[in-house]
């Protein structure tokens, strides 16, 4: 067999572009073995399983043949660029300009998202200020009230026209010609956004019972783009208003939240609480901080196809429209670029320092956080595993390491 060539045509920092060429020789070898292969599994009519004759079997699955020897030598080439070029990839590499002509070489190119190199000078000797703010009355009671609204029923409201913060029943129809088309049945709490708000003025004007129709307009920063500022003839009907009645804030109400004897008690444990997330906010605060100081110092940019796969994940996951790309990856670029620099600091002490989270380490977390949630450990990883969530979970423990060991490098200071 002959060698398979691979030649780097481009590379920048988190990007590497290599062409490919497969000799004749290995493609007709792949071909040869993805046709035994179809001769093995395949049955045709008049032929016992596995005695269809090769020439029989090319012609009835040319296709399916040809696709499982371009696998074969895709990989074949992905391993020996791999091995040519010493790279670090991120990803699984993309292919292009596929060109597979018989008897000629395979060609093709490879592009493919790699780790940039990063020299990082100076890690430590930095300055950090730890401000934890003092957990205020307002604070808890204002805490006290969202558990009042938690448990708090919704009673029908008569003869009186909804307000803010009050649950909705409606019916909304387009107009064409005045006469509704498609209603559509809704049940909202008004001041959520889950309406337009000239919408939500209409139904505030309404009785239980009563229908208007109106014209409403869209907002200008509307999440469609084509329906932004743009009017539309609707016909509302309101049908029920439900008022929430809050429980009266006292040691009973303190018994039913949980296990709490009084009503201060659970005042305390509302302020602890508080104290504890006010805690994980200056902790965060203080990585932030750390890690700013750490890119500017060495100079850490954001090569731009890693900010592109990071726009691209951002937009999977807030499952954006494709028509709203553009814009979108124009307002997250800045959040894109800053997650880059981030993890490639990250990454590079994690790998540099060889701080990674342990088995016994892992398992320990799951333990914890399914004590927490009250469900056995077992069943916790379980459901990690399945929503493809354990490796977040270990990722987390590994920058817990890697950040105990950059701020024992700096001073931490506390007013």
């Amino acid at each position: 067999m002959a060698d398979i060539r691979v030649t780097k045509t481009h590379a920048e920092p988190g990007e590497t572009s290599l062409a490919v060429s497969v000799p004749p020789e290995n493609v007709r070898a792949a071909e040869e073995r993805a046709t035994r292969s179809y001769q093995q599994r395949v049955r045709l009519p008049g032929f016992r399983q596995g005695k269809a004759p090769a020439a029989v079997v090319r012609k009835k699955f040319a296709e399916d043949i040809r696709q499982q020897a371009l696998q074969e030598l895709v990989q074949e080439s992905w391993r020996a660029a791999l091995a040519q070029e010493q790279l670090k990839p991120i990803a699984d590499p993309h292919i292009h300009n596929l060109k597979w002509e018989e008897g000629a070489p395979v060609t093709f190119e490879l592009h493919v998202e790699v780790k940039p190199e990063l020299q990082l000078e100076r890690l430590g000797g930095f300055r950090l200020t730890r401000t934890v703010p003092a957990v205020t009355e307002a604070q808890i009671d204002a805490q006290l009230n969202e558990l009042r609204e938690q448990r708090a029923p919704w009673t029908p409201v008569e003869g009186e026209k909804p307000k803010p913060k009050d649950l909705v029943h409606v019916t909304i129809a387009t107009r064409e010609n005045g006469e509704a088309k498609d209603p559509q049945p809704y049940q909202l709490v008004l001041g959520e956004g889950r309406a337009i708000p000239e919408v939500e003025e209409r139904i505030m004007e309404l009785l239980p019972g009563e229908t208007v129709d109106a014209t409403v307009r869209f907002p200008a920063d509307f999440v469609e783009e084509a329906k932004r500022g743009q009017p539309r003839d609707v016909r509302i009907t309101l049908h029920e208003v439900k008022r929430q009645q809050l429980p009266t804030l006292d040691d009973a109400f303190a018994r039913e939240v949980g296990d709490f004897e009084s009503l201060e008690a659970l005042r305390r444990a509302v302020a602890e609480d508080l104290r504890a997330e006010a805690a994980r906010e200056a902790d965060a605060r203080v990585r932030a901080e750390l890690i700013e100081q750490i890119i500017a110092a060495n100079g850490v940019t954001a090569p731009r196809p890693l900010v592109e796969r990071a726009l691209s994940v951002y937009a999977q996951a807030y499952g954006v429209p494709e028509e709203r790309w553009p814009q979108f990856a124009q307002e997250f670029r800045p959040v894109a670029e800053a997650q880059v620099r981030r993890d490639l600091v990250l990454d590079h002490v994690m790998e540099g320092q060889q701080l990674r989270a342990t088995a016994a380490e892992l398992d320990q977390r799951i333990q914890e956080l399914a004590a927490r949630r009250g469900t056995p450990p077992e069943q916790l990883r379980s459901s990690l595993e399945k929503a493809k969530r354990l490796r977040d979970v270990e990722r987390s423990l590994t920058e817990e390491k890697v950040f105990a060991f950059l701020l024992s490098q700096s001073t931490v200071e506390q007013p």
